[in-house]
């Protein structure tokens, strides 16, 4: 019995179609650190990668991007790579560069075809949007369309209108994060996961943040949540689990939830 729908890379599904795919995310501010970073994670043998950008000190410059992006793929042993800048209005750094910079940055990134994903958030310029939809397009990158809420969490309804218009805006991925208030929130978010599911034919990835969040990384799965983020060395949201910690209890929910 298969809770999620199978994300593919290159025509063959990531991970051999596990689930879920651990994605871990790297956060080191440079070139040195960040490779360093990356060996460490690797050694724990995630099935994704996430590069966040916005992390990153030298941001502001595209070609030491493009040739980190390029040495993060070479060192990876194959492990795919999301690359993302996440915006300071839904949790991410300050990195003091332009939108239409992040643009001319994503789209140089995409030339390149050394990730094999970018995420781009639905609070973006529409124009913008389409353009990162475009370049990836060329480059045979998968889009992920992500939305995420630092305050609050939205209405399950609210939630699966999201999932609606992120396929409908042509994204290869939809993904949710939102913040619980009470541990209730995280039940609005399962359900939401759930019924986002049967609406659209796109792989979902969700989370609810925070300490209660964090039961939403262990069993979103269920939902039917593709892909749960744990530390490899440093978190990149508040609730992410060690990866060792994670398996620990995917083994055992697995097992519960095996046919017998």
């Amino acid at each position: 019995m298969r809770m999620t729908k199978t994300i593919e890379v290159g025509g063959g599904n990531v991970a051999g179609g596990k689930e879920p795919l651990i994605c871990t995310p790297l956060v080191a501010i440079d070139e040195r650190s960040l490779l360093r970073e990356l060996a460490a994670v690797c050694a724990k043998q995630p099935d994704l990668i996430e590069w966040r950008v916005d992390f990153f000190s030298g941001i502001a410059d595209t070609v030491r991007v493009v040739a980190l992006a390029r040495a993060l793929r070479e060192n990876a042993g194959g492990v795919p790579i999301i690359f993302t800048r996440r915006s300071t209005r839904e949790g991410g750094e300050p990195t003091g560069i332009s939108e239409e910079q992040v643009l001319a940055l994503y789209e140089a990134v995409c030339e390149t075809s050394c990730v094999d994903f970018v995420d781009c958030e639905m609070s973006s310029d529409a124009l913008h949007f389409q353009a990162v939809r475009q370049a990836a397009q060329r480059a045979g990158i998968q889009l992920i369309a992500s939305f995420h809420d630092f305050q609050q969490t939205p209405s399950a309804a609210d939630i699966v209108a999201r999932f609606v218009a992120m396929e409908r805006a042509g994204a290869d991925i939809a993904k949710v994060a939102a913040m619980p208030r009470a541990i209730d929130d995280v039940l609005t978010l399962l359900a939401a996961t759930l019924e986002g599911n049967r609406q659209i034919r796109l792989p979902i990835i969700s989370m609810s943040m925070g300490p209660y969040g964090s039961l939403s990384r262990l069993f979103g799965w269920a939902f039917g949540s593709s892909v749960t983020f744990a530390v490899g060395e440093q978190a990149s949201a508040p609730g992410q689990v060690p990866i060792e910690d994670l398996r620990a209890v995917l083994e055992i929910l697995q097992r519960a939830l095996a046919p017998r």
